[in-house]
C-alpha cells in the first residue's frame, strides 16, 4: 500500500470539498476554488473534516495512481487555503523586471523587452527590480509560469547571468584564461 496514498488529508477551517458523480472533485476555500477530474481507479471518500483516497482494486494502474491522486488533492486543499508562491532572481548588469498592469516586462539583454502575461489565476510581483514572485492557488500553474519566466534567459555557467530560482545553485565553469597553463 502506498504510504503517501493512505495518509488522510485534514481539511483546514474554511475549506470545503464536494464530490460529484464520476470522481470530479471541487475544493472551495478562502483563496478560490479548484476542480479536478480523477481517474476511475481511485475512490475519494469524505468523512467529517478528513478526505481519504482509496484504490478501487489492486491493479497496477490503481497502485501507481494512489499516491499521485492523494498528493494532487492535498495540493488543491493547500492552494485554496494558503496558496503557493515561487521566487525567482534576475542576475546581470542591466537585467531588470517590472509589472505593468498584470503583465511582467523584463529587460534581459535582448534588443526588445520580454513580456509575459500570467493569466487570470496567477499574480506576479517584482521587488527591487530583480526579485520576481509568482503566486497562485494552483501549484502546477505557478510552477509552469515560473519555468516559462526562467526559460526566457536561463542562467549561464560562466558568470551566472540570467533568471534563476531563489536559492538555486548554479555550477560555475572556469573561464578560458583560468584554465590555461604557462
Amino acid at each position: 500500500m502506498s504510504r503517501i496514498g493512505k495518509a488522510p488529508i485534514p481539511l483546514p477551517s474554511g475549506v470545503s470539498v464536494s464530490i460529484k458523480g464520476n470522481n470530479e472533485i471541487l475544493v472551495k476555500g478562502p483563496k478560490g476554488q479548484l476542480t479536478r477530474q480523477f481517474r476511475p481507479e481511485i475512490k475519494i471518500v469524505l468523512n467529517d473534516n478528513v478526505v481519504e483516497v482509496k484504490r478501487v482494486d489492486d491493479s497496477r494502474m490503481a497502485k501507481s495512481l494512489h499516491g499521485l491522486s492523494r498528493t494532487l488533492l492535498a495540493n488543491m486543499v493547500t492552494g485554496v487555503s494558503t496558496g503557493f508562491e515561487r521566487n525567482l532572481e534576475i542576475v546581470g548588469v542591466g537585467y531588470k523586471a517590472a509589472v505593468e498592469g498584470k503583465k511582467l516586462i523584463m529587460q534581459l539583454g535582448y534588443s526588445h523587452p520580454v513580456e509575459i502575461d500570467p493569466g487570470k489565476d496567477l499574480a506576479v510581483a517584482v521587488n527591487a527590480n530583480t526579485k520576481i514572485t509568482v503566486t497562485g492557488i494552483d501549484k502546477q500553474a505557478v510552477g509552469e509560469l515560473s519555468a516559462l519566466i526562467r526559460s526566457k534567459r536561463p542562467p549561464e555557467v560562466y558568470k551566472g547571468k540570467g533568471v534563476k530560482y531563489a536559492g538555486e545553485y548554479i555550477r560555475r565553469k572556469v573561464g578560458k584564461a583560468a584554465g590555461k597553463k604557462k
